[in-house]
């Protein structure tokens, strides 16, 4: 588990890593439980793939704190109700959604974007954005300088993956015990 902040001036900064920690409430449970005894505060907004661990979780340890659906992982997820030949149209259509000017425009080409799938006899799709939109909107209560930063969760895949690549390079590290 990795956890990266972004402070008020719109920097990000890797704040916690963990390792071997599955994506369970457990894990999350002891993850974010470390982040409090270390003292993080203010937070404001989590962001995140739809990991129930932390979704039914972070409350419990931050309850001001709002939760933000990664829209790339959200779009994923309404396309896999979508063929393929669709999915460029699909794409923009939900781009447009998170490019409003506010949560209510957002919610409101929402709506219209669900009528146009069930039109394009793709209730499937039309069903996972109308039931889930919501969970991508959180980001418009931060001040919209943020927003493009706040929408995904991409910098911390990206990071991921870097760390994938250097670490397999080395091939094994000494347990968290032998430190």
């Amino acid at each position: 588990m990795t956890l990266i902040g972004v402070a008020q001036s719109g920097y990000r900064q890797i704040l916690a890593v963990s390792e071997g920690a599955k994506e369970d409430k457990a894990s999350w449970t002891e993850f974010l439980r470390g982040l409090k005894e270390r003292g993080l505060k203010g937070v404001e907004l989590f962001v995140s793939d739809k990991c129930l661990g932390l979704v039914e979780n972070f409350a419990d340890f931050y309850p001001e704190a709002k939760w933000q659906r990664c829209v790339v992982h959200f779009y994923r997820n309404v396309w896999t109700a979508v063929p393929t030949g669709k999915v460029k149209e699909v794409a923009t259509m939900l781009k447009a959604i998170h490019a409003q000017e506010d949560a209510e425009a957002a919610k409101q080409k929402a709506r219209l974007i669900v009528e146009k799938l069930r039109a394009m006899k793709l209730a499937k799709a039309a069903e996972i954005v109308e039931n889930g939109i919501d969970e991508t909107l959180s980001y418009y209560s931060l001040p919209p300088e943020h927003w493009r930063c706040l929408r995904t969760n991409n910098p911390l895949e990206r990071l991921m993956r870097e760390i994938r690549r250097r670490t397999r390079v080395v091939g094994a590290f000494p347990t968290a015990t032998r430190r």
